[in-house]
């Protein structure tokens, strides 16, 4: 055995049933662990002998480490553990790394043809942060890789999980993966469909919004949009800064359809799911539960709370994390229920990460339809293009990607096509209202244009846009509005002259009902 350990300490509810007679000798492990200073969501380090390394037990423990987000800490703790590793089977104690053996990790990691899952710049570049601060904490020197050195970055970093999906091509994903159709749109034999509506729901809000998984995954029902803007077709909403990557405020947009959605979601499986937990007592085993009393609206709402003791408590309801959200409860009309919006089929807050799995499944129901048993067995990153392009593939971020790419085309379809704007016009818009850029960085939360353009949208940047959309090239008079449909065949040629945009033309021509159904 030459693999490291890693363990996160479990949410207080997930804990499960532990045995009676304790767990290797402990009677009360989460007493144990909260003794120790550990907290949920932190990691401890097992060596391949199952002993727990007291030195990275500190460097959790220590300031260093736990002023970082918990996603940060999660991430951060993989690198390392796969770090670990790697110097344990060269029989090289993690202190004592060199400069050479971090220099030859790296190329392992990133170059080396034995590496059947080599990574690229931008992981590196977050591998390589989690390294340094381990080793600066350690106070070894000289620091085996420093991320502030430039030979220890990637010298062309760029973002691989950037995923974009046309939207006939959503639709395919959607139809295929998570409503269970085969390639005749017909249900598939024994497909469940328990949680279609819930994960149908999910994925046109962040389609329609931009929100990220951690922002659309905790809303609570309270939040969820109700008011239509003035021509009827959006919604708006706020993202409390505690969920938001920036730790500010913002509004976003989202639309009617999707917004009837969650309410189809909310009235049907959801109740059934809030049902079955009250009857088989899940709600009254809770010992964390906070009953809301109150909601006060102004320009600081607070949620007011009653816990199972008695004790009043009170939170603005923008710095409410999430995981101060998942206790959240509000009194129905059979009882108390999750004030959390998206639910497991027990009933329960389904936590933001637990999204990847659903889109996971749902990628591997596209490949089971679409490839043959010799195209599944080779790995996705293996895959040749003729392969690749037979199946779409998604993740909850893809959502986001997807957005700002549609926005970013109709805003240009929309100044350079429906309004006839000469350039001296756009400038004008430009300077009134910002261009597509501006308007797409404000959609997605951006402080800085700059960060669309680069990590969002770099692969449409050198395109001549105006150009692309232009169905006609007479005069510059204004021109009407054509069949919307024509928008499928702007991203269809988009995606042919650009890397990185999924437009699935086979299945596309297969299936002429498919549609963006968000």
């Amino acid at each position: 055995m030459d693999e490291w350990w890693l363990v996160f300490v479990p949410d207080l509810d997930r804990w499960g049933s532990l045995p009676p007679d304790g767990v290797l000798g402990v009677r009360d492990l989460p007493a144990a662990v909260e003794r120790v200073g550990l907290r949920p969501g932190d990691p401890v380090f097992v060596r391949p002998d199952f002993v727990v390394d007291e030195d990275l037990l500190e460097f959790v423990l220590s300031e260093n480490f736990r002023g970082l987000l918990r996603e940060t800490r999660r991430n951060y703790a993989t690198d390392i553990r796969v770090l670990l590793s790697w110097l344990w089977r060269r029989g090289v104690p993690w202190r004592q790394a060199t400069r050479a053996d971090l220099r030859a990790y790296r190329e392992f990691r990133c170059d080396s043809p034995a590496n059947p899952h080599r990574i690229g710049g931008s992981k590196w570049d977050r591998e390589a942060a989690a390294f340094t601060r381990l080793y600066r904490w350690a106070k070894v020197a000289p620091l085996p890789v420093d991320v502030g050195r430039r030979e220890d970055r990637a010298a062309h970093a760029r973002s691989s999980r950037i995923s974009w999906l046309t939207p006939r091509t959503w639709g395919v994903w959607q139809d295929l993966g998570l409503r269970g159709l085969g390639r005749d749109c017909a249900p598939a034999l024994g497909w469940d469909a328990r949680t279609e509506l819930r994960n149908t729901a999910f994925v046109g809000l962040t389609l329609s919004s931009g929100l990220r998984r951690q922002e659309a995954g905790a809303l609570l029902a309270i939040e969820v949009p109700s008011h239509s803007l003035r021509f009827g077709r959006y919604c708006h909403g706020l993202v409390p800064r505690a969920l938001s990557r920036s730790k500010r405020d913002r509004t976003f947009y989202v639309s009617t359809d999707a917004v009837q959605q969650i309410s189809a979601y909310s009235e049907s499986e959801r109740a059934w799911a809030i049902e079955r937990a009250r009857e088989q007592g899940r709600y009254a085993a809770l010992p964390g539960m906070r009953l809301i009393t109150n909601v006060t609206s102004g320009p600081t709402p607070k949620v007011h709370w009653v816990d199972r003791g008695g004790t009043e408590g009170s939170h603005a309801l923008s710095l409410l994390d999430w995981r101060g959200r998942q206790w959240l409860y509000i009194e129905g009309a059979h009882g108390p229920e999750p004030a959390w919006l998206w639910l497991t089929e027990q009933g329960m807050p389904m936590l933001p990460d637990r999204w990847n799995a659903v889109f996971r499944q749902a990628n591997l129901r596209c490949e089971q339809v679409l490839l043959t048993g010799a195209e599944r067995k080779v790995p996705r990153l293996d895959r040749v293009a003729e392969i690749r392009g037979k199946v779409p593939y998604a993740t909850p971020h893809s959502t986001r990607h997807s957005m700002a790419l549609y926005m970013l085309i109709v805003l240009n379809e929309l100044m350079d096509k429906k309004y006839g704007l000469t350039a001296a016009d756009r400038r004008d818009f430009a300077q009134l209202y910002g261009d597509p850029w501006w308007l797409v960085k404000t959609l997605l939360g951006h402080r800085d244009v700059e960060t669309t353009k680069e990590h969002y949208l770099a692969p449409v940047t050198h395109l001549q846009l105006e150009s692309i959309l232009a169905l006609d090239t007479a005069g510059s008079a204004p021109r009407e509005a054509k069949d919307p449909t024509s928008l499928d065949d702007l991203f269809a040629r988009l995606a042919k002259e650009t890397t990185g945009i999924q437009d699935v033309d086979l299945l596309v021509a297969a299936r002429p009902d498919a549609r963006t159904r968000s």
